[in-house]
C-alpha cells in the first residue's frame, strides 16, 4: 500500500475507532460450610434496571486492578477486607449507555475476592440487592455471555 494512502487509513481509523473503556470487577466468593468443594459467589442489583451482576466499576486513579476492584465490592456490596488475587480471572465485555443515552463499549477485568469481613451498612447498601449463589446459578442470572462463562468455570481451589 502507498504511504499516502495508509496515512488516510491510519487516519480514518484514529477517527472512527472507539477504543474500549477499562473497568474492574469483583467476582466475590466464600465456601460453604466448611466444605472444601462448594462456594456460593455474590451477585448484586444494578442501580439503573436491577439486573443481577457482580461489583463493578472504573479504575480508581492511585490504585492498581485488584485494589479498584475491592474497593467497588467495598462500596456496592460491603466487603471491607478481603484476600484478593491479583492475576485476573478472566475479562467480559458489555455496552455501558452513559447519561447521554449513548452506548459505550466496556472491556471489564474480574478479579476474585474472597471476603473476610463484611458489612451491613455501606455506601450503596440502601440501592442494592445482594444474593449468594452457586457459580452455576449466577451464572444463569446474569445477561453478559462471558461473565457467564466466568462464573461457569469458577473453581477458587484452583486460584492461586
Amino acid at each position: 500500500m502507498p504511504s499516502s494512502l495508509r496515512s488516510i487509513v491510519d487516519t480514518c481509523k484514529l477517527l472512527l475507532w472507539r477504543p474500549s473503556h477499562v473497568q474492574v470487577a469483583a467476582l466475590c466468593y466464600r465456601q460453604v460450610n466448611h466444605d472444601a468443594s462448594e462456594y456460593e459467589v455474590l451477585l448484586i442489583t444494578s442501580r439503573g434496571t436491577g439486573r443481577w451482576i457482580i461489583p463493578k466499576g472504573w479504575v480508581i486513579e492511585g490504585k492498581n486492578g485488584p485494589q479498584s476492584a475491592l474497593q467497588e465490592a467495598w462500596e456496592e456490596a460491603g466487603v471491607e477486607t478481603a484476600i484478593v488475587l491479583p492475576q485476573p480471572l478472566g475479562y467480559y465485555h458489555y455496552n455501558k449507555i452513559l447519561k447521554s443515552g449513548l452506548p459505550r463499549h466496556v472491556r471489564t477485568t474480574v478479579y476474585a475476592i474472597n471476603p473476610t469481613q463484611m458489612r451491613t451498612s455501606f455506601p450503596e447498601a440502601d440501592q442494592r440487592t445482594l444474593k449468594w449463589m452457586s457459580p452455576q446459578a449466577a451464572a444463569n442470572l446474569v445477561d453478559e455471555p462471558e461473565l457467564q462463562e466466568i462464573l461457569r468455570n469458577f473453581d477458587p481451589q484452583h486460584l492461586s
